[in-house]
């Protein structure tokens, strides 16, 4: 490696590990103080760092916000990819698994969550970017519903028909699926999977935020019932 090489490379290490730490202390001050507290000043301070030097990095606060969330979707997308992908499953187990790793990630990382999935943070728009990393989890669902239906295991057509605004909605859904490689999930069977989905992450955050305290202590046994039934009501076997 030519000595210009080696400088190169040993500048992106450094720019890398300096990335990684000022996301790290995001994530700590975002626990501290929500989203709507974070400052880029008040992470150049913690870690020792002229508030002009961090500005290279991130040029603004939503800049930083913009990095925290696309992490926060890889890391969730991640968890219920390797959930799903389990080849020695029924898809109505790698469904049920995929919801299990999505609660304990969020369990685990709560402000992440609330990041995510929680109150909008005011006067930030989500760039193109964010769309991705935040389909990674709807995308996971919709190949084991693909699968699915390739091996004869998922029930269709015994629901209300979808009609108007709604079968339109679904039918691009479905289209835009097969572009993305998750084919052959009939429209029904989508919009039965987004009603889960919302029903999923409504049970996660009314855990998380103590919608439970008093009545469901631990959650365990109600978020497995639950999550079973959306399955059943998704129409796998």
């Amino acid at each position: 490696m030519s000595p210009v090489n080696a400088s190169h490379t040993a500048r992106e290490r450094a720019r890398a590990e300096l990335t990684r730490e000022i996301t790290e202390e995001a994530r700590r001050q975002l626990a501290e103080t929500g989203a709507p507290g974070l400052s880029l000043r008040a992470v150049a301070r913690e870690l020792g760092m002229v508030s002009s030097a961090l500005y290279r990095y991130f040029p603004s606060r939503d800049d930083l916000l913009t990095a925290l969330i696309i992490d926060a979707y890889n890391a969730l997308g991640e968890a219920a990819e390797t959930a799903a992908a389990a080849a020695d499953l029924s898809p109505r187990r790698r469904w049920l698994a995929a919801c299990d790793a999505i609660r304990d990630w969020a369990l685990a990382h709560p402000h992440e969550y609330a990041l995510i999935y929680g109150s909008p943070v005011p006067g930030y728009r989500a760039p193109q970017a964010t769309i991705g990393p935040a389909s990674r989890v709807p995308l996971a669902f919709a190949r084991v519903l693909a699968d699915a239906v390739a091996g004869g295991a998922l029930r269709t057509g015994d629901g209300p028909v979808l009609d108007g605004a709604l079968s339109a909605q679904a039918g691009l859904l479905a289209a835009a699926l097969v572009e993305s490689g998750a084919s052959d999930v009939p429209p029904d069977a989508l919009v039965r999977a987004v009603i889960a989905w919302a029903q999923l992450y409504g049970m996660i955050s009314f855990e998380l935020f103590g919608q439970f305290v008093g009545s469901f202590e631990p959650v365990d046994a109600l978020f497995d019932y639950a999550v079973a039934q959306l399955a059943t009501f998704v129409g796998l076997e």
